[in-house]
């Protein structure tokens, strides 16, 4: 019988009528399609490797400790495997409005949280996989899910046949309440019974010290940003339906830009989507400020050079403004670049470990309400929510067909009614937004305006880049050996009055970028 971890069931708690919290993804793949029994057999085969898929959460009466996992004896794949089809030759368009619908449901949260939709009928003879797991199933560690035993490398990739399962027996309420009970006491004494000495114990309290000073450390960045004017309309009550769309980018156009105009490629990406937020809110008449921003919570990697290869994640949130009342996208590629780069030298986040650990000191009631109180302040914080997830750089497939595309699902909670998650695959990133049905009626706006952000950033690289190529100190110096006297001889240096009056030429005005 195992225990949700604090992190996890931070977001099981966090679940409520209008805020699933699953994650997600839509994966788009050659023809022809499998048949459902294929893919159900393909599933049955690879669930021995992830026993979570098989078993739902359990609270614990009087919330006396947190969650555990038991095996559900009433698993049926027929239940989580779906089938459905949009009118042939289905298109993108039809796809993300199935997508946004499935995407938007709530998982059963008495089931086993995940479902696997096989989409068919589009255009092209395409087919796709709509996926949904909850957010407490997800390892922040190993990251191992059942979409990723689903992919193989190699086309022609052999499977094994389906296994016979056995639930094991469900614990009673009593012996579920005596575990939370010996677990609440055991657990703070853990630490020190597994200390070889005095010092051990000396460090491990300094370093939960180090955690609660790393969390007290953001309140006077989070204070600083609390004066700047943000987009509030992108905020507010959060309904139970969704709108999903999504654009793309391919690496090298972020490269170049990165390259032109310098910063990261993450930079960049951040620019191209403040782009698509002032687009937004233009078309919604609200860009009334040059110091307006819309604020956006984005996870950043703090993992020294030292530490690379170490299991645990080294991952803070921290809150970015972009500088959507900036008109033109150099300066808001420097706008962006200046605090991506504060943060990483003053550590301004909130360290994600340090939560985690914060967390399984505390009481499971506490932890809850701590969770609720957490979603509730992001209203006020952020406008948005920007994740980036790295994909494989290397083809994959599903029963031999090829995967095309990949986009993913970010849930949104809070009052925050936007999410963005980008998702790189092969040489394409994918920029996929989830938004609250009514309050983002134009949400193809921001996906149309994030795709012109690429293409004015990129636009203005391949200027400086061809600006460079031409000019005369790129040119090779002309041969003037052969008249070196007359080359000598200062003809006007006589004459200062008269070059002097003369109006010196202007250098062209460089066109100005406006949204």
């Amino acid at each position: 019988m195992d225990r949700l971890s604090a992190l996890d069931a931070s977001f099981f708690y966090a679940e409520s009528e209008n805020t699933p919290m699953h994650v997600g993804s839509v994966a788009v793949f050659d023809g022809p399609a499998p048949t459902y029994g294929d893919v159900v057999r393909l599933i049955l085969s690879k669930l021995p490797k992830v026993p979570r898929y098989r078993q739902r959460v359990r609270p614990v009466p009087m919330q006396l400790g947190r969650p555990v996992w038991v095996d559900d004896p009433h698993f049926q794949i027929l239940y989580h495997v779906r089938h459905t089809a949009v009118p042939r030759p289905g298109s993108d368009e039809q796809l993300r409005n199935l997508a946004g619908r499935v995407l938007g449901q709530r998982l059963d949260m008495a089931k086993p949280l995940w479902e696997l939709w096989l989409v068919e009928g589009l255009a092209d003879d395409k087919w796709a996989l709509i996926s949904k797991v909850h957010h407490c199933m997800v390892d922040g560690v190993a990251g191992t899910d059942l979409m990723q035993l689903m992919f193989d490398l190699d086309p022609d990739a052999k499977h094994e046949a389906p296994q016979d399962w056995t639930p094991r027996r469900t614990p009673s309420s009593l012996t579920v309440v005596q575990q939370a009970v010996n677990d609440t006491i055991t657990h703070p004494l853990q630490q020190l019974t597994s200390m070889p000495s005095v010092g051990s114990a000396v460090r491990a309290a300094k370093g939960l010290a180090g955690q609660s000073r790393t969390l007290a450390q953001t309140v006077p960045s989070l204070a600083k940003q609390a004066v700047t004017p943000t987009a509030r309309s992108l905020n507010g009550p959060i309904g139970p339906h969704r709108r999903w769309a999504w654009t793309d980018g391919r690496f090298e156009e972020f490269k170049a830009v990165r390259t032109a105009l310098g910063g990261t490629v993450n930079d960049v990406v951040l620019t191209a989507i403040t782009g698509g937020f002032r687009d937004l809110l233009q078309g919604r008449g609200e860009l009334t400020s040059e110091r307006l921003v819309v604020r956006s919570m984005v996870p950043v990697s703090v993992r020294r050079p030292d530490q690379k290869g170490a299991l645990n994640n080294q991952v803070s949130a921290v809150f970015v403004d972009l500088p959507v009342g900036i008109a033109d996208p150099v300066e808001r590629l420097g706008a962006i670049r200046g605090q991506m780069d504060e943060y990483k030298k003053t550590m301004g986040a909130v360290d994600a470990n340090s939560i985690i650990a914060m967390g399984n000191y505390v009481a499971p009631t506490l932890l809850s309400m701590g969770v609720r109180a957490v979603m509730q302040a992001g209203q006020m914080w952020c406008q948005a929510v920007t994740t980036n997830v790295p994909g494989p750089r290397v083809p994959l497939y599903v029963l031999g067909k090829r995967m095309l595309s990949a986009t993913a699902y970010v849930p949104i909670a809070g009052g925050t009614r936007c999410s963005i998650g980008i998702f790189s695959y092969l040489n394409t990133m994918t920029f996929g937004i989830n938004a609250d049905f009514d309050g983002y009626p134009d949400v193809d706006v921001l996906s149309g305006g994030i795709r012109r952000g690429i293409e004015q950033l990129l636009a203005i690289a391949q200027k400086q880049s061809d600006k460079s190529s031409t000019s005369p100190a790129a040119a090779p110096a002309p041969a003037t050996a052969a008249t070196p006297a007359k080359a000598a001889t200062p003809a006007k240096a006589a004459t200062p009055a008269k070059d002097a009056a003369k109006p010196a030429k202007r250098p062209a005005k460089k066109a100005a970028a406006s949204r």
